[in-house]
């Protein structure tokens, strides 16, 4: 699905696109994903409600300048604009990965109304980032120069470790894509150099602060932020509820999407319309 509008921010280029009607639901990517992720679960809730997909900057089709910061300090404050150029003031947000963090700063930092969150394997809670992550932090200049075959290669191994089922070649494809050529190449381990868990530790005391509906879904078999993250999370936002699914890593979307779709459809029904 083509994102279709640009929203001009901080001289940075979002992409975004919103379709049906009914209450508004935001979804919410990580990294290295982008809204491409959400779509067809949004398509689904079209008929419904009135979705919204966004990339954040650095990300999927929005802009990659290399002078641009895509911290998730930044990334919450983006959100922040993005919900006040749609004049939204209490949507559901769904988020996953770094949205997760993403969506808590903008919620219980910068002070954006949300009626509920749902939180799929998000990242939340310390630790986070995998030895990959370390690596390519402490020396992001030298991965940003390999040749893009091995750059390649990397990218998509990376990938595939997220799932637990395993990838087809073109869901694959579609994920690496966006970080393929020399400006994606060069972004792609930028977004990593900046990763911080500060960000994080920033949020973890106010999560007992959170007073809206909030559902906890997660794979059990997540090695990129594991299953224990979840119970932690659930512990830290009072009234929260959690649901495991089995069988299903980081990836949720590509190893359980019926029971990814399930959850998010049952959460949104039982929330009901405002």
């Amino acid at each position: 699905m083509d994102l279709e509008v640009e929203f001009t921010w901080r001289g940075r280029q979002i992409a975004w696109k919103a379709m049906g009607t009914g209450p508004a639901v935001v979804f919410c990517h990580g990294t290295p994903w982008s809204s491409a992720l959400w779509a067809p679960f949004a398509e689904a809730l079209a008929k419904d409600y009135t979705v919204y997909l966004w990339d954040m900057p650095g990300y999927g089709a929005s802009s990659m300048e290399p002078h641009h910061e895509v911290d998730l300090g930044l990334q919450g404050e983006a959100f922040t604009a993005m919900l006040k150029h749609w004049d939204l003031r209490a949507p559901h947000v769904i988020a996953h990965d770094y949205g997760g963090a993403v969506s808590l700063r903008a919620h219980l930092l910068h002070g954006s109304k949300f009626s509920s969150l749902c939180l799929v394997d998000v990242v939340a809670l310390r630790p986070w980032g995998s030895p990959f992550f370390a690596l390519v932090k402490a020396h992001p200049e030298v991965f940003a120069q390999l040749p893009a075959s091995v750059h390649r290669g990397a990218l998509e191994a990376y990938i595939a470790g997220a799932s637990y089922r395993g990838l087809h070649a073109k869901d694959l494809a579609r994920l690496a894509d966006p970080w393929c050529g020399d400006q994606g190449q060069a972004a792609f381990y930028r977004q990593i150099a900046q990763a911080d868990e500060a960000w994080t530790a920033a949020l973890e005391p106010h999560l007992a602060a959170i007073d809206i509906p909030t559902h906890i879904v997660w794979g059990e078999d997540d090695t990129w932020i594991p299953v224990d993250r979840a119970h932690r999370l659930h512990e830290a936002i009072p009234g929260s509820t959690l649901s495991l699914i089995p069988s299903a890593g980081h990836l949720i979307h590509y190893d359980a999407p019926v029971a990814l779709a399930t959850e998010v459809t049952q959460w949104l029904t039982q929330l009901g319309r405002p």
